[in-house]
């Protein structure tokens, strides 16, 4: 007697299918490939949530670079003396603060500086 393989395999093969849905050519439609590109997938998506965690750091080191320049100081000189006075704004506010609020940086920046040079 034929043994027919049931709704498990079917259905496995649909959720990998489906997981597929808009790759390009073969990789959306055959389940071979459709596999090997989810592995790809998931393995990228893994790594790239970590990597997102440095770029955005980079970008809100590059943000308080910039506007600690407009005030007349470095970015190093900046967080040195924060962290010297035990002001305590993680890197993310402190961008916000010089993207949308250049008084609110710039009064931080008044206020941190002198206190670092005595």
């Amino acid at each position: 007697m034929r043994v027919k393989r049931g709704f498990v395999a079917r259905r496995r093969r649909k959720k990998v299918l489906k997981r597929a849905s808009g790759y390009r050519g073969s990789n959306s439609r055959c389940y071979i490939t459709a596999v090997e590109k989810n592995d790809h997938a998931l393995q990228y998506a893994y790594r790239d949530r970590k990597a997102k965690k440095r770029e955005f750091r980079k970008l809100w080191t590059q943000r308080i670079n910039a506007a600690a320049r407009m005030n007349g100081t470095t970015y190093s000189r900046l967080i040195g003396a924060l962290n010297q006075s035990e002001v305590v704004i993680d890197r993310k506010s402190l961008a916000d603060l010089a993207v949308n609020d250049m008084a609110a940086f710039s009064a931080i920046v008044q206020k941190v500086l002198p206190q670092a040079n005595a």
